[in-house]
Protein backbone atom coordinates (compact mmCIF):
# COMPACT_ATOMS: atom_id res chain seq x y z
CA UNK A 1 0.00 0.00 0.00
CA UNK A 2 1.72 3.52 -1.02
CA UNK A 3 1.62 5.99 1.34
CA UNK A 4 -1.38 8.35 -0.58
CA UNK A 5 -3.55 4.90 -0.28
CA UNK A 6 -2.70 4.91 3.52
CA UNK A 7 -3.46 8.68 4.13
CA UNK A 8 -7.09 8.18 2.24
CA UNK A 9 -7.68 4.70 4.37
CA UNK A 10 -6.74 6.75 7.41
CA UNK A 11 -8.57 9.65 6.64
CA UNK A 12 -12.07 7.70 5.90
CA UNK A 13 -11.25 5.55 9.32
CA UNK A 14 -10.48 9.24 11.05
CA UNK A 15 -14.26 10.71 9.31
CA UNK A 16 -15.70 7.10 10.51
CA UNK A 17 -14.62 7.71 14.18
CA UNK A 18 -15.41 10.92 14.25
CA UNK A 19 -19.19 10.26 13.11
CA UNK A 20 -19.58 7.20 15.05
CA UNK A 21 -18.61 9.15 18.49
CA UNK A 22 -21.00 12.52 17.63
CA UNK A 23 -23.40 10.01 16.46
CA UNK A 24 -22.96 8.66 20.42
CA UNK A 25 -22.94 12.05 21.63
CA UNK A 26 -26.42 13.11 20.09
CA UNK A 27 -28.00 9.94 21.01
CA UNK A 28 -27.12 10.64 24.96
CA UNK A 29 -28.52 14.04 24.37
CA UNK A 30 -31.76 12.92 22.65
CA UNK A 31 -31.83 10.36 26.09
CA UNK A 32 -31.50 12.69 28.36
CA UNK A 33 -35.63 14.24 29.13
CA UNK A 34 -36.53 17.58 30.20
CA UNK A 35 -36.71 15.98 33.25
CA UNK A 36 -33.00 15.25 33.87
CA UNK A 37 -32.01 18.81 32.85
CA UNK A 38 -34.73 19.68 36.11
CA UNK A 39 -32.78 17.72 38.35
CA UNK A 40 -29.67 19.21 37.30
CA UNK A 41 -30.66 22.68 37.72
CA UNK A 42 -32.23 21.78 41.44
CA UNK A 43 -28.57 19.99 42.26
CA UNK A 44 -27.42 23.02 40.91
CA UNK A 45 -29.69 25.12 43.10
CA UNK A 46 -28.41 23.24 46.56
CA UNK A 47 -25.09 24.70 45.94
CA UNK A 48 -26.74 28.15 45.49
CA UNK A 49 -28.57 27.88 48.59
CA UNK A 50 -25.56 26.69 51.09
CA UNK A 51 -23.57 29.68 49.34
CA UNK A 52 -26.27 32.10 49.98
CA UNK A 53 -27.32 31.55 53.49
CA UNK A 54 -23.37 31.41 54.97
CA UNK A 55 -23.08 34.95 52.73
CA UNK A 56 -26.50 36.06 54.71
CA UNK A 57 -24.31 34.80 58.21
CA UNK A 58 -21.60 36.34 57.48
CA UNK A 59 -23.61 39.70 56.59
CA UNK A 60 -25.56 39.06 60.25
CA UNK A 61 -22.28 38.44 62.20
CA UNK A 62 -20.73 41.55 60.10
CA UNK A 63 -23.83 43.58 61.42
CA UNK A 64 -23.83 42.58 65.07
CA UNK A 65 -20.05 43.51 65.04
CA UNK A 66 -20.23 46.75 64.57
CA UNK A 67 -23.52 46.82 67.21
CA UNK A 68 -20.48 45.91 69.20
CA UNK A 69 -18.23 48.33 68.39
CA UNK A 70 -20.50 51.35 68.96
CA UNK A 71 -20.74 49.99 72.38
CA UNK A 72 -24.91 49.25 71.87
CA UNK A 73 -24.73 45.60 72.99
CA UNK A 74 -21.54 44.10 74.97
CA UNK A 75 -19.38 41.30 73.77
CA UNK A 76 -21.67 38.22 75.94
CA UNK A 77 -24.49 39.72 74.05
CA UNK A 78 -22.76 39.67 70.91
CA UNK A 79 -21.88 35.90 70.85
CA UNK A 80 -25.29 34.98 72.07
CA UNK A 81 -26.43 36.73 68.67
CA UNK A 82 -23.54 35.24 66.51
CA UNK A 83 -24.92 31.35 68.14
CA UNK A 84 -28.72 32.35 67.34
CA UNK A 85 -27.49 33.58 63.62
CA UNK A 86 -25.83 30.23 63.67
CA UNK A 87 -28.47 28.07 64.29
CA UNK A 88 -31.12 30.23 62.10
CA UNK A 89 -28.87 30.01 59.27
CA UNK A 90 -28.01 26.41 59.67
CA UNK A 91 -32.15 25.55 60.03
CA UNK A 92 -32.45 27.40 56.96
CA UNK A 93 -29.88 25.34 55.01
CA UNK A 94 -31.54 22.28 56.19
CA UNK A 95 -35.28 23.38 55.51
CA UNK A 96 -34.23 24.35 51.58
CA UNK A 97 -32.51 22.02 50.87
CA UNK A 98 -35.65 19.46 51.97
CA UNK A 99 -38.10 21.28 50.03
CA UNK A 100 -35.68 20.89 46.49
CA UNK A 101 -35.02 17.18 47.24
CA UNK A 102 -38.67 16.77 47.84
CA UNK A 103 -39.24 18.47 43.72
CA UNK A 104 -36.20 15.99 42.92
CA UNK A 105 -38.12 12.93 44.43
CA UNK A 106 -41.27 14.14 42.61
CA UNK A 107 -39.46 14.79 39.65
CA UNK A 108 -38.06 11.43 39.39
CA UNK A 109 -41.75 9.99 40.68
CA UNK A 110 -43.51 12.15 37.80
CA UNK A 111 -43.45 12.49 34.01
CA UNK A 112 -42.53 16.04 33.02
CA UNK A 113 -45.83 17.79 32.89
CA UNK A 114 -44.63 19.30 36.74
CA UNK A 115 -43.63 22.89 36.76
CA UNK A 116 -41.20 24.03 39.73
CA UNK A 117 -41.44 27.39 41.03
CA UNK A 118 -37.86 28.09 41.23
CA UNK A 119 -37.65 28.17 37.26
CA UNK A 120 -39.97 30.95 37.14
CA UNK A 121 -39.34 34.71 37.82
CA UNK A 122 -40.85 37.32 39.73
CA UNK A 123 -41.02 41.25 39.99
CA UNK A 124 -41.95 41.76 43.69
CA UNK A 125 -42.54 44.40 45.73
CA UNK A 126 -41.49 45.01 49.11
CA UNK A 127 -39.43 46.64 51.79
CA UNK A 128 -39.53 49.81 52.78
CA UNK A 129 -38.20 52.47 51.06
CA UNK A 130 -38.54 55.10 53.55
CA UNK A 131 -35.60 53.01 55.58
CA UNK A 132 -33.96 52.50 52.14
CA UNK A 133 -34.18 48.96 51.84
CA UNK A 134 -35.04 46.86 48.63
CA UNK A 135 -38.25 48.28 47.14
CA UNK A 136 -38.24 46.02 43.98
CA UNK A 137 -36.84 42.51 43.33
CA UNK A 138 -36.84 40.73 40.55
CA UNK A 139 -35.38 36.82 40.34
CA UNK A 140 -36.15 33.49 40.93
CA UNK A 141 -39.24 32.74 43.48
CA UNK A 142 -37.38 30.94 45.82
CA UNK A 143 -34.68 33.28 46.57
CA UNK A 144 -34.75 34.21 50.24
CA UNK A 145 -34.58 38.22 50.92
CA UNK A 146 -31.34 39.13 52.28
CA UNK A 147 -31.16 40.27 55.66
CA UNK A 148 -31.27 44.40 55.89
CA UNK A 149 -27.77 45.83 56.74
CA UNK A 150 -27.91 47.02 60.30
CA UNK A 151 -26.60 50.87 59.92
CA UNK A 152 -27.54 52.40 56.50
CA UNK A 153 -25.27 55.66 57.14
CA UNK A 154 -25.65 56.87 53.37
CA UNK A 155 -29.07 56.75 50.91
CA UNK A 156 -29.86 57.93 47.50
CA UNK A 157 -32.71 59.84 45.58
CA UNK A 158 -33.64 61.22 42.40
CA UNK A 159 -33.80 64.72 42.45
CA UNK A 160 -36.54 67.44 40.01
CA UNK A 161 -36.56 70.75 40.51
CA UNK A 162 -38.46 73.40 38.40
CA UNK A 163 -39.99 76.70 38.41
CA UNK A 164 -39.25 80.92 37.44
CA UNK A 165 -35.92 81.87 35.88
CA UNK A 166 -35.06 85.33 35.71
CA UNK A 167 -31.75 87.47 35.90
CA UNK A 168 -30.45 90.31 38.22
CA UNK A 169 -28.58 92.47 36.38
CA UNK A 170 -26.15 95.03 37.88
CA UNK A 171 -27.99 98.36 38.34
CA UNK A 172 -31.01 97.42 37.65
CA UNK A 173 -34.21 96.00 39.09
CA UNK A 174 -35.83 92.85 38.61
CA UNK A 175 -38.92 94.43 37.65
CA UNK A 176 -36.77 96.54 35.18
CA UNK A 177 -35.67 93.42 33.78
CA UNK A 178 -35.78 92.81 29.85
CA UNK A 179 -37.13 89.03 30.07
CA UNK A 180 -40.62 87.89 30.85
CA UNK A 181 -41.62 86.49 34.64
CA UNK A 182 -44.08 84.31 33.25
CA UNK A 183 -42.31 82.82 30.27
CA UNK A 184 -38.43 82.13 31.94
CA UNK A 185 -38.22 79.17 33.51
CA UNK A 186 -35.82 76.66 34.41
CA UNK A 187 -35.77 72.91 35.37
CA UNK A 188 -33.15 70.61 36.87
CA UNK A 189 -32.76 66.92 36.84
CA UNK A 190 -30.01 65.19 38.90
CA UNK A 191 -29.30 62.32 41.09
CA UNK A 192 -27.85 63.14 44.59
CA UNK A 193 -26.66 60.98 47.72
CA UNK A 194 -27.16 61.62 51.53
CA UNK A 195 -24.64 60.90 54.03
CA UNK A 196 -25.37 61.41 58.16
CA UNK A 197 -22.19 63.25 59.16
CA UNK A 198 -22.25 61.98 62.72
CA UNK A 199 -22.00 58.26 64.20
CA UNK A 200 -25.03 58.99 66.50
CA UNK A 201 -27.56 61.66 65.11
CA UNK A 202 -28.69 62.32 61.87
CA UNK A 203 -29.69 66.27 62.26
CA UNK A 204 -26.83 66.83 60.27
CA UNK A 205 -26.53 65.43 56.74
CA UNK A 206 -23.86 65.77 53.72
CA UNK A 207 -26.44 66.00 49.98
CA UNK A 208 -24.14 65.61 47.08
CA UNK A 209 -24.55 64.65 43.75
CA UNK A 210 -24.48 66.17 40.03
CA UNK A 211 -27.41 67.65 37.70
CA UNK A 212 -28.49 68.90 34.70
CA UNK A 213 -30.02 72.65 34.94
CA UNK A 214 -32.05 73.94 31.55
CA UNK A 215 -32.42 78.01 32.57
CA UNK A 216 -34.47 79.47 30.31
CA UNK A 217 -35.04 83.20 29.49
CA UNK A 218 -38.09 84.72 27.49
CA UNK A 219 -36.81 88.17 26.03
CA UNK A 220 -39.44 90.99 25.77
CA UNK A 221 -39.59 94.00 23.64
CA UNK A 222 -38.44 92.73 20.12
CA UNK A 223 -35.00 91.98 21.43
CA UNK A 224 -32.52 89.32 20.77
CA UNK A 225 -28.92 88.89 22.10
CA UNK A 226 -26.55 90.11 19.40
CA UNK A 227 -22.37 88.59 19.50
CA UNK A 228 -21.05 92.14 18.35
CA UNK A 229 -17.19 90.68 18.50
CA UNK A 230 -17.43 89.33 21.79
CA UNK A 231 -19.66 91.62 23.08
CA UNK A 232 -23.06 89.83 23.64
CA UNK A 233 -25.94 92.71 24.01
CA UNK A 234 -29.33 92.72 23.50
CA UNK A 235 -31.15 94.98 20.02
CA UNK A 236 -34.06 95.74 18.62
CA UNK A 237 -35.04 92.93 15.69
CA UNK A 238 -35.45 93.87 12.39
CA UNK A 239 -38.67 92.03 12.13
CA UNK A 240 -41.55 91.43 14.58
CA UNK A 241 -40.78 88.74 16.78
CA UNK A 242 -43.32 86.34 17.84
CA UNK A 243 -40.88 84.42 20.68
CA UNK A 244 -37.78 85.26 21.22
CA UNK A 245 -36.16 82.44 24.08
CA UNK A 246 -32.40 81.75 24.69
CA UNK A 247 -31.57 78.88 26.89
CA UNK A 248 -28.44 77.50 28.63
CA UNK A 249 -27.81 74.01 29.85
CA UNK A 250 -25.40 73.01 32.22
CA UNK A 251 -24.17 69.98 33.81
CA UNK A 252 -23.04 70.88 37.72
CA UNK A 253 -22.09 68.94 41.03
CA UNK A 254 -24.55 70.40 44.32
CA UNK A 255 -23.30 70.09 47.60
CA UNK A 256 -25.50 70.66 50.58
CA UNK A 257 -25.21 70.71 54.19
CA UNK A 258 -28.95 69.65 54.98
CA UNK A 259 -30.50 69.47 59.06
CA UNK A 260 -33.04 68.54 60.65
CA UNK A 261 -35.30 66.27 62.87
CA UNK A 262 -35.66 62.50 62.05
CA UNK A 263 -37.23 59.23 63.99
CA UNK A 264 -34.84 56.59 64.46
CA UNK A 265 -36.64 53.39 63.94
CA UNK A 266 -35.28 50.81 65.57
CA UNK A 267 -35.21 47.18 65.43
CA UNK A 268 -33.69 43.68 66.59
CA UNK A 269 -31.08 43.94 64.02
CA UNK A 270 -31.01 46.79 62.28
CA UNK A 271 -32.35 50.39 62.79
CA UNK A 272 -32.60 53.42 60.31
CA UNK A 273 -33.46 57.37 60.48
CA UNK A 274 -36.63 58.92 58.60
CA UNK A 275 -37.28 62.27 57.78
CA UNK A 276 -40.62 61.18 56.27
CA UNK A 277 -42.89 64.51 57.14
CA UNK A 278 -39.97 66.27 58.61
CA UNK A 279 -38.65 69.32 58.40
CA UNK A 280 -35.64 70.16 56.60
CA UNK A 281 -33.18 72.76 55.42
CA UNK A 282 -30.49 72.18 52.80
CA UNK A 283 -27.51 75.10 52.52
CA UNK A 284 -24.79 75.04 49.75
CA UNK A 285 -24.02 75.35 46.27
CA UNK A 286 -23.05 73.89 43.18
CA UNK A 287 -19.70 74.03 40.26
CA UNK A 288 -19.68 72.86 36.96
CA UNK A 289 -19.91 73.47 33.22
CA UNK A 290 -21.88 75.10 30.48
CA UNK A 291 -22.74 72.41 28.35
CA UNK A 292 -24.83 74.25 25.72
CA UNK A 293 -27.14 77.26 24.57
CA UNK A 294 -29.38 78.39 22.22
CA UNK A 295 -31.16 81.65 20.85
CA UNK A 296 -34.69 80.39 19.72
CA UNK A 297 -36.84 83.20 17.54
CA UNK A 298 -39.69 82.98 15.97
CA UNK A 299 -41.41 85.69 13.01
CA UNK A 300 -43.00 85.99 9.89
CA UNK A 301 -40.85 87.42 6.93
CA UNK A 302 -42.42 87.93 3.65
CA UNK A 303 -45.11 86.07 4.76
CA UNK A 304 -43.62 83.16 5.61
CA UNK A 305 -43.27 81.71 9.11
CA UNK A 306 -39.67 81.50 10.32
CA UNK A 307 -38.33 79.93 13.21
CA UNK A 308 -34.26 80.30 13.82
CA UNK A 309 -32.61 78.01 16.39
CA UNK A 310 -28.97 79.51 16.50
CA UNK A 311 -26.78 77.18 18.92
CA UNK A 312 -23.54 78.51 20.27
CA UNK A 313 -21.11 81.69 19.94
CA UNK A 314 -22.77 83.73 22.13
CA UNK A 315 -19.85 83.67 24.95
CA UNK A 316 -21.74 82.30 27.43
CA UNK A 317 -19.48 81.51 31.20
CA UNK A 318 -18.26 77.87 30.84
CA UNK A 319 -17.79 77.59 34.30
CA UNK A 320 -20.76 77.87 36.18
CA UNK A 321 -21.13 78.37 39.67
CA UNK A 322 -22.88 79.73 42.47
CA UNK A 323 -25.05 79.41 45.39
CA UNK A 324 -28.31 77.07 46.72
CA UNK A 325 -30.76 76.20 49.21
CA UNK A 326 -33.81 75.03 50.11
CA UNK A 327 -36.56 74.32 52.29
CA UNK A 328 -38.47 71.11 53.01
CA UNK A 329 -41.03 69.23 54.43
CA UNK A 330 -40.84 65.53 53.60
CA UNK A 331 -39.85 65.30 50.28
CA UNK A 332 -40.96 68.58 48.53
CA UNK A 333 -39.13 71.65 49.12
CA UNK A 334 -38.88 75.33 48.22
CA UNK A 335 -36.08 75.78 45.97
CA UNK A 336 -33.32 79.07 45.24
CA UNK A 337 -30.11 79.07 43.47
CA UNK A 338 -28.07 82.01 41.82
CA UNK A 339 -25.25 81.79 39.28
CA UNK A 340 -22.44 84.06 41.12
CA UNK A 341 -20.58 83.62 37.50
CA UNK A 342 -21.60 86.59 35.06
CA UNK A 343 -23.97 84.78 32.31
CA UNK A 344 -22.07 85.76 29.32
CA UNK A 345 -18.06 86.54 29.81
CA UNK A 346 -18.00 90.09 27.87
CA UNK A 347 -20.93 92.20 28.71
CA UNK A 348 -21.62 95.70 29.41
CA UNK A 349 -23.42 94.98 32.88
CA UNK A 350 -23.05 91.55 34.18
CA UNK A 351 -26.39 89.80 34.74
CA UNK A 352 -26.51 86.28 36.65
CA UNK A 353 -29.44 83.62 36.58
CA UNK A 354 -31.65 83.20 39.40
CA UNK A 355 -34.36 80.64 39.61
CA UNK A 356 -36.97 80.30 42.34
CA UNK A 357 -39.02 76.92 43.01
CA UNK A 358 -40.14 73.71 43.78
CA UNK A 359 -37.41 70.73 44.07
CA UNK A 360 -38.87 66.90 44.99
CA UNK A 361 -36.50 64.36 46.06
CA UNK A 362 -37.37 60.95 45.48
CA UNK A 363 -35.74 58.10 46.83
Amino acid sequence: MNTITRLVVYAIIAVTFGTVQAQEKVKDSLEKTSVDYKIEALEELKIEIEKEEREFLKKEIEAINERLDAKQITAAEAEELKKEAAKKRAANIENRLAIVDNKIELLKRNDSEYTLDDESFVIRIGGDKDLGDEFIYFGKKDRVQEPRKYDRRTTSDIVFAFGLNNALIEGQDIDDSPYKIGGSGFIELGYAWKTRIFQNTNFWRLKYGFSFQWNKLDIKDNQYFVNTDGNVSLEEFPLDLKKAKFRTTNLVFPVHLEFGPSKKIEKEDYFRYSTRNKFKVGLGGYAGLNIGSMQKLKYKEDGNRIKDKQRGGFEVSEFVYGLSGYLAWGDTALYIKYDLNPLFKDQAFDQNNISVGLRFDMD
